[in-house]
């Protein structure tokens, strides 16, 4: 096993088996070439299984809600994947919701509390993806409440505690808080949060954005008592098409669009497809499958806590090595042209992201010549929608996103630092 001071490598064996799960990891489908996908944050690796279990529960003609043999089979399906996702949660009580999109779900979510909440003022943070923020605004707008944004730290690349709480009143209506950053990924502290938030208000309705998290750490409704979280099964291992929510029993009963005829807080509108649940299952299977490599404990959250510890693990080593570097390759901090932004000692108020910049090469250049050493990362830059509010907030023009994931090994980070390294070198041979 190896072992750094900041996380804990999976051993080659289980990389190995791991490594096999995934699809395309190591290999560009289109181009038939060797390659790096450092892109995580963006798209992600899937599981073979998750997405083959899909279609394979997608081709089947019957509906659930029947009572033939197949129709109740499917009906235990989407059960069972209804269970798992409370397992993703750890949420015992309250609703769980489908939605198109994850971005869709904290839209309408949003809408929810604002149209039918009292209050004067709505209070979220300058991290939020537009999904979050833009619903937070275009709500607050709509129903005449004051729109409060809470700054980011450039020192840690998150949002302190006490940005967001000296905003909240007994008049705020909504808290809308992202649980880590997709730009720098520094994790909020969502307990404390939570906590303080409500010594102020203790009615107050709170949403977390977790599409970034759930693939890197834990997410616990028992701790952090939030009234809604999201988060997408595409970022999350399994397949597209589908945005996944909890709500708390009292956000369940506020007045949705929804079937009168169906008990109170059961949100599902239209036919459910049994091979999202089927894949959100085999998500939550192939965590605790590694969960069980480590610990003999049989309730299948422990195991999926287990599991999800270690993915941690393995990832904040091989962020400890991307930066600081390995016996082979200088790291990112040590490679004179790069620029490690938005650097943090503590790894474990982190997820596996980094933003960095070189020397004299614009961010969308370095890109492409990423990707012309078949290495794909992402350039975070003002011009986007998606990024100019946070890096404004950070004093930043851009950044490349770099975003593996724990599937990738130390020879990959290696590969990827000499990639960096011999780029720097070319740009400063001009």
């Amino acid at each position: 096993m190896g072992t750094q001071k900041n996380g804990e490598l999976f051993n080659n064996e289980l990389l190995a088996e791991i490594r096999e799960k995934f699809a395309y990891v190591g290999f560009d489908p289109l181009k038939q070439v060797d390659r790096l996908f450092f892109d995580n944050a963006g798209g992600s690796f899937r599981l073979k299984r998750a997405n083959e279990i899909f279609a394979q529960f997608d081709l089947i003609p019957n509906c659930p809600m029947r009572e033939h043999e197949t129709s109740k089979y499917l009906t235990d399906v989407e059960q069972k994947g209804i269970d798992d996702t409370r397992i993703i949660f750890n949420a015992k009580e309250g609703s769980i919701a489908t939605y198109l999109t994850a971005s869709k779900a904290i839209f309408e979510i949003t809408r929810l509390i604002a149209e039918n909440i009292e209050g004067t003022n709505i209070v979220t943070t300058v991290l939020e993806h537009p999904s979050a923020f833009d619903a937070a605004k275009f709500y607050a707008d709509k129903s005449g409440k004051e729109f409060r944004v809470a700054k980011s730290n450039p020192v840690t690349g998150g949002v302190d505690v006490e940005e967001i709480t000296k905003l909240i009143d007994k008049d705020t209506c909504l808290l809308s808080v992202i649980f880590a950053s997709n730009i720098s990924g520094a994790i909020l502290d969502i307990e404390t949060i939570v906590k303080e938030a409500r010594k102020i208000k203790p009615d107050l309705y709170i949403v977390v954005d977790a599409v970034q998290h759930a693939p890197h750490g834990i997410i616990d409704i028992e701790k952090t008592p939030v009234d809604a979280m999201n988060f997408a099964p595409y970022k999350f291992f399994g397949s597209r098409g589908i945005g996944v929510a909890y709500l708390s029993e009292r956000a369940a009963n506020l007045p949705h669009q929804r079937l009168l005829g169906k008990a109170d807080g059961e949100l599902q509108l239209g036919s459910s497809v049994p091979g999202h649940f089927a894949s959100i299952s085999e998500v939550v299977d192939y965590v605790c499958w590694i969960g069980s490599t480590f610990s003999d404990v049989e309730d299948r959250r422990s195991l999926y806590v287990e599991g999800m510890n270690r993915i941690a693990l393995q990832e904040r080593a091989l962020l400890e090595g991307m930066l600081n570097g390995t016996a082979n390759v200088k790291g990112l901090r040590e490679i004179p042209g790069v620029t490690v932004h938005l650097d943090y000692e503590d790894l474990s108020k982190r997820d596996l992201i980094v933003a960095i910049s070189i020397k004299d090469l614009d961010f969308q250049e370095a890109v492409l010549q990423y990707e012309n050493a078949n290495v794909i990362v992402y350039d975070r830059v003002v011009t986007s929608i998606y990024s100019n509010r946070m890096l404004e907030s950070f004093g930043m023009t851009g950044a490349i996103r770099v975003s593996p994931l724990h599937c990738n090994s130390v020879e990959e980070i290696e590969k990827f630092l000499e990639v960096t390294k011999k780029i720097v070198e070319e740009k400063g041979n001009e």
